[in-house]
């Protein structure tokens, strides 16, 4: 539940304040929040399972972000830089449905 609460927070937190994001950094934030969501809900799907580890949690968390990040930015020094940024976004959209439907199994046994 910890996740879920950091991350409505953090939405919180973004939406009060307004930040300006810089333009070199434009391209690999819409990835790096959907990195970011994968790790939130699979931290929640481990909650439900009962297998959560916070140390997994902040590692795969971190992770998920720099290896996305750096997808992006190696698309971007080859010229491939959308072909790149599609597949992150279709692979880490994939595990997030995925651990989705596994939190709506168990909530609702369905």
């Amino acid at each position: 539940m910890i996740p879920a609460i950091g991350m409505v927070v953090g939405i919180l937190v973004g939406l009060l304040f307004h930040p300006t994001v810089p333009v070199w950094m434009q391209p690999y934030l819409p990835i790096a929040v959907i990195a970011a969501l994968d790790a939130v809900f699979g931290a929640v799907r481990a909650v439900l399972d009962g297998i959560f580890n916070d140390k997994v949690f902040v590692i795969s968390f971190l992770s998920n972000v720099v290896v996305a990040a750096f997808i992006v930015f190696l698309g971007d020094q080859l010229g491939v830089g959308s072909q790149l940024s599609t597949g992150v976004v279709v692979v880490l959209g994939i595990r997030i449905f995925s651990n989705v439907a596994s939190i709506r199994r168990h909530l609702f046994h369905a």
